[in-house]
């Protein structure tokens, strides 16, 4: 398999961990708030390249059954010290589980994935879900990978590439794909696509 990782931009997480972890979001997260009203009370999800751990923080006061990892270990020491539990370090080639999470929530982090190993770590989180379990993530579109201004690798996907590694990486009962414009952390306007997908 492909690298599914770049250890320039884990170490740009690391080096930038204290003040990344700690940026101004908003107050409300309208589409977390509809992905989980989607779930059952209390169900289990395992969160994807969890930074700060704002989202998490979330979800767990929520009352959901929630995994926190990620692949900085510099982020991981943040996000353990705002939700007081154990953040997993993991990057998302050695995720294993199998149907063991009723969702996934990997917002603005497999963008990071090069696009040669993306259906293959997508096929991973297809494997951990429980059938019918729901699964988000957010990707910046574009034709193809390179480096923002900071230095940070980004696949740059396009709708049709990332369609085509759902499409690889297993059946799905729902998927929908939408574009939105957005910015990011380095201040650079982008398209955005929103991806929510359910398990076959």
């Amino acid at each position: 398999m492909p690298g599914a990782h770049d250890d320039q931009t884990l170490a740009w997480y690391d080096r930038e961990a204290p003040v990344y972890a700690h940026r101004r979001e908003p107050s409300r997260n309208e589409r977390m708030d509809a992905f989980l009203a989607r779930l059952q009370p209390g169900a289990a999800i395992l969160e994807l390249g969890c930074g700060g751990g704002q989202d998490a923080e979330t979800m767990i006061a929520a009352g959901f059954d929630v995994t926190p990892t990620d692949g900085s270990p510099g982020l991981a020491a943040q996000a353990e010290e705002r939700l007081g539990r154990t953040v997993r370090v993991m990057r998302f080639e050695e995720l294993d589980a199998v149907e063991a999470y009723d969702a996934v929530w990997a917002s603005a982090c497999l963008l990071h994935v090069p696009e040669a190993a993306l259906a293959d770590i997508l096929s991973r989180v297809w494997r951990a879900l429980t059938p019918g379990g729901a699964f988000f993530a957010s990707f910046k579109a574009g034709d193809g990978g390179d480096r923002d201004s900071l230095g940070r690798y980004y696949n740059f996907v396009s709708r049709p590439a990332l369609e085509a590694a759902y499409a690889a990486a297993g059946p799905w009962s729902e998927l929908s794909l939408e574009e939105t414009p957005g910015g990011g952390y380095d201040g650079v306007a982008r398209t955005w696509l929103m991806v929510l997908a359910v398990k076959g």
